[in-house]
């Protein structure tokens, strides 16, 4: 509250100088034709607006307002900056493929101190090629396939042998995700270290999206104080390893593959590296397993055609002990449907932020050089206009979908061009073994209701508390079954 009042002293102070700046000082700017919009209040902008609309269950109205009043490309004000604000995938598609050519990648000043100048999010130039080509190698299918599967199988079953009764299965999610990150990138099992490491990443977690100065948040202050304890655990790992290197002991993990470059990397960059996956394949992971879950619960049919799917393969895999091989992934299309549809309803990242290198044309408007876009993933992923029925959790759909429609140009959960998600492929496979032993061994109801909010990160308000049943070999689901061709026939699910 105190720093609210200070910005609205601050913003009459200085009030006279923000016009000169908008309206007096760059001639360009009136004889080009910005997209219309309002900038709202001075350098509040809108962003209390944004900000009360993502922290409820329903924040499309922000959005749906100003396409309604503007059209999909419009100007806003936005986390201090004048941005223009995409909810069309033609723009949002052109956005991404122009990285580094007519746009560079900009974020708030709260993740870009709390991930570092060295993480891949933030990175540019041909560092940044470099590094997003090594971590896509790293999680290829053939990679995946012959190394990584048989941690993620076998930390997801660790992790489900200790679930019984009430629990909180966002906060048991983020358990899987974190010991599989840090099992990929340093190939550490669970242990105290591990779980120190958690407890002080958490606070960082916490960071991202706040004022980005200590003095009035202390909520950043903790998350600033936290990351510098975790970067210097991160360094001595590094350290270590870098020692271990030059004795000729060599690891086939991230931090491995790091080391081992031909262009040699500071232990700041290796460590500012490292956080940052940390954040990839933690927060974005767990939650879509959580949402998943939660949709499915409230959609029945989809849950007993999910059940009948993984029944399949685990009584072929009776033999082998209930571990899962790459053609059992391979062989989980509807499950393919439920990840989709999860990723496109819950919109866990919901749109990027890029600034403008050079003035950009487009859809007929003149983007202002040094300007701030936000490409909105969510606008155009609850865009009846794409998606029929946009906000209901329809699994279904994606069984019609074929290659090249507009459906999936329209489909962005993992951004696109130069800065796709290098995880994209070992994300589907986390939640699709993740399903495959939630729904094979357990039976849940929820403990209480829950919603959903959006602000600073998608989540649940309560964490998603739901009381869990072991199943035995012998016992199946009470959920009836379906036949394919029944579900196809499903057009309403879960209402957002």
């Amino acid at each position: 509250m105190a720093f609210f009042f200070f910005l609205l002293f601050f913003s009459s102070v200085f009030a006279s100088s923000l016009f000169l700046f908008l309206f007096l000082r760059p001639a360009r700017f009136r004889r080009a034709r910005l997209p219309p919009g309002t900038l709202g209040l001075p350098f509040i902008g809108e962003s209390l607006q944004l900000i009360s609309a993502y922290k409820t269950e329903n924040p499309e109205p922000f959005i749906d307002e100003r396409v309604r009043r503007f059209g999909p490309v419009f100007t806003t004000h936005v986390f201090g900056e004048p941005t223009v604000f995409s909810a069309d995938w033609e723009t949002n598609r052109f956005i991404l493929q122009n990285e580094e050519k007519l746009f560079e990648c900009s974020y708030p000043g709260s993740i870009s101190n709390l991930l570092g100048k060295h993480s891949l999010l933030v990175m540019k130039g041909s560092l940044h090629k470099r590094m997003h080509s090594l971590t896509m190698s790293f999680g290829n299918s053939s990679i995946i396939r012959d190394h990584l599967l048989v941690d993620v199988d076998r930390l997801i079953r660790l992790n489900l042998e200790s679930w019984t009764g009430r629990i909180f299965l966002m906060e048991e999610a983020k358990k899987i995700t974190f010991e599989l990150a840090v099992k990929q990138l340093m190939s550490f099992d669970r242990c105290e270290w591990t779980q120190n490491l958690m407890k002080e990443y958490l606070l960082v977690i916490e960071g991202f999206f706040t004022v980005p100065f200590p003095l009035f948040s202390s909520t950043y202050r903790r998350a600033i104080q936290a990351r510098e304890k975790v970067a210097e655990q991160l360094r001595t790992v590094v350290r270590q390893r870098r020692k271990q290197s030059k004795e000729g002991e060599r690891k086939k993990d991230m931090l491995g593959a790091l080391l081992a470059g031909e262009d040699a990397l500071s232990d700041d960059q290796i460590v500012d590296f490292l956080l940052a996956l940390l954040v990839a394949g933690y927060e974005t992971t767990s939650t879509t397993m959580t949402l998943a879950v939660k949709f499915l619960t409230e959609t029945p049919l989809a849950l007993a055609q999910l059940q009948e799917e993984h029944d399949q393969i685990k009584a072929r895999n009776k033999e082998s002990h209930q571990r899962l091989q790459w053609n059992d992934y391979k062989s989980m299309p509807f499950t393919q449907c439920v990840v989709n549809e999860t990723l496109r309803v819950a919109n866990i990242i919901s749109g990027v932020f890029r600034r403008a290198i050079t003035d950009v044309n487009i859809k007929g408007y003149t983007i202002p050089k040094g300007w701030k876009v936000f490409a909105s993933f969510r606008a155009v992923h609850l865009d009846h206009d794409h998606f029929k029925d946009a906000r209901s959790f329809n699994p279904w759909r994606w069984q019609k979908t074929s290659s090249g429609s507009t459906t999936l140009n329209a489909f962005t959960p993992f951004g696109g061009g130069p800065r796709l998600c290098p995880g994209y492929e070992l994300a589907r496979v986390e939640l699709s073994v993740f399903l495959h032993h939630l729904v094979t061994q357990f039976s849940w109801v929820p403990a209480e209701d829950d919603k959903l909010v959006f602000f600073p990160t998608t989540r649940t308000q309560k964490r998603y508390p739901i009381y869990v049943t072991r199943k035995n070999d012998t016992t199946h689901s009470s959920t009836p079954h379906i036949k394919g061709g029944e579900a196809n026939r499903v057009e309403s699910g879960f209402n957002m």
